[in-house]
């Protein structure tokens, strides 16, 4: 099943508390999600379930003081943004519906390209 990407204003109520949870824990096991949370271990691995379907968090199959579980991590939504750079110029089609190819400040751009390499 391909995962939907959704904002996080349509998340319920308990999604988005077991978000929050696996964020500012860096990565937390599904054993003490639910806990954490305070609802059933049924319920903790239905939100996980849903974060994980919803492309929010990754879940891995683990030991964990001995027993088997998963660990639930944030999906890094730290975006790489130096494609769009030349030097310290950002790219003039941002932004931009229709972008002039013969106008001085994509020149530019495309010259400061050249310069990195």
């Amino acid at each position: 099943m391909v995962g939907v990407s959704v904002a996080e204003e349509d998340l319920s109520a308990d999604e988005l508390a077991g978000l929050e949870l696996v964020r500012e824990t860096g990565g937390i096991h599904q054993s003490d999600f639910w806990k954490e949370l305070d609802v059933s271990s049924r319920k903790g691995s239905r939100i996980a379930e849903s974060l994980v379907e919803k492309e929010l968090v990754d879940r891995e199959e683990t030991v964990y003081e001995g027993h088997n579980t998963y660990l639930i991590t944030p999906i890094a939504r730290d975006l790489n943004f130096s494609l769009l750079m030349a030097g310290d110029m950002l790219s003039p089609y941002i932004g931009e519906e229709e972008a002039d190819p013969q106008s001085d400040a994509f020149t530019q751009w495309i010259m400061n390209l050249a310069y990195e390499e």
